[in-house]
């Protein structure tokens, strides 16, 4: 399976939807994605991974990395990752917690909770 990265901007915020697979040959789209909205001046950036499959270490390091780029540049990042999502619950919010890395990620449901300034995020 593909990795699929359609790139929008809502309300001054660049938001990238992500589908498919994340894993160590289609991780790279993901980063590269970042990286072009930030060199596009964008700081403030939600990831929707609702459609992500599945997502191995080099997917969360994508992520990781994600948050270290937009963090130096005093930027804003935000991920969409639903309880229910991606056919069966959301894999990339199991393999976080998994990990022990999601609590240093802004989680909120949907876009439109990712988007409201007075939205808190969902704990850890």
């Amino acid at each position: 399976m593909t990795l699929k990265v359609v790139v929008g901007e809502e309300c001054g915020w660049a938001v990238l939807r992500v589908s498919g697979e994340m894993d160590l040959l289609t991780s790279p789209v993901l980063r590269q994605r970042v990286h072009d909205a930030v060199a596009d001046g964008r700081r403030s950036v939600v990831l929707d991974l609702s459609d992500v499959l599945f997502c191995d270490s080099s997917g969360v390091g994508v992520l990781i990395a994600t948050r270290r780029l937009i963090r130096s540049c005093q930027g804003r990042l935000r991920l969409i990752l639903p309880a229910q999502g991606a056919v069966d619950g959301s894999h990339v919010n199991r393999v976080l917690a998994a990990l022990g890395v999601r609590r240093l990620f802004e989680v909120y449901p949907d876009v439109v909770a990712a988007l409201d300034e007075e939205a808190a995020p969902l704990s850890a």
